[in-house]
């Protein structure tokens, strides 16, 4: 598990930007959004909750950091540079923040628990028989 003494490092897929997470995942699982899909160029997204946006410091890269904020949704961080996708939310806030798994370096310390947005998934990629709870849109908090 992460934490101030045992931090998880961090980075996009060129390394502009690297950042550690110091605090332990309040949850982890899987997007099937459209959204998520179009952003990641995948069937779904993996990701784990930090507790309102505590937690994630950058270390390295911060103005290459591209935030889109779509209408309706958490702001979405990026690489400038190579287009790697980071985080989703603003660090730091009091609203929750989702860091891609894809990025960090070692073990979040964390199983997936969710998939949400199942109503939006590729109906040509099943979606594996593995126990995790399904919710059809927004998984409850």
């Amino acid at each position: 598990m992460p934490s101030p003494d045992a931090p998880l490092r961090g980075s996009c897929a060129c390394g502009a930007v690297q950042f550690q997470v110091t605090t332990a995942f309040v949850s982890a699982g899987y997007c099937h959004c459209t959204r998520c899909q179009r952003r990641a160029g995948t069937p779904w997204s993996f990701n784990g909750v930090l507790p309102d946006g505590h937690g994630l410091e950058i270390l390295a890269g911060a103005s290459d950091v591209t935030v889109w904020r779509p209408e309706n949704g958490l702001p979405k961080a990026f690489c400038s540079i190579c287009g790697g996708h980071v985080w989703a939310g603003e660090p730091g806030t009091d609203g929750g923040v989702g860091v891609r798994f894809g990025t960090l370096h070692d073990d979040p310390g964390i199983e997936p628990s969710w998939r949400q947005w199942i109503s939006s998934a590729q109906p040509w990629f099943p979606i594996p028989q593995d126990g995790v709870p399904r919710y059809p849109e927004t998984r409850p908090t």
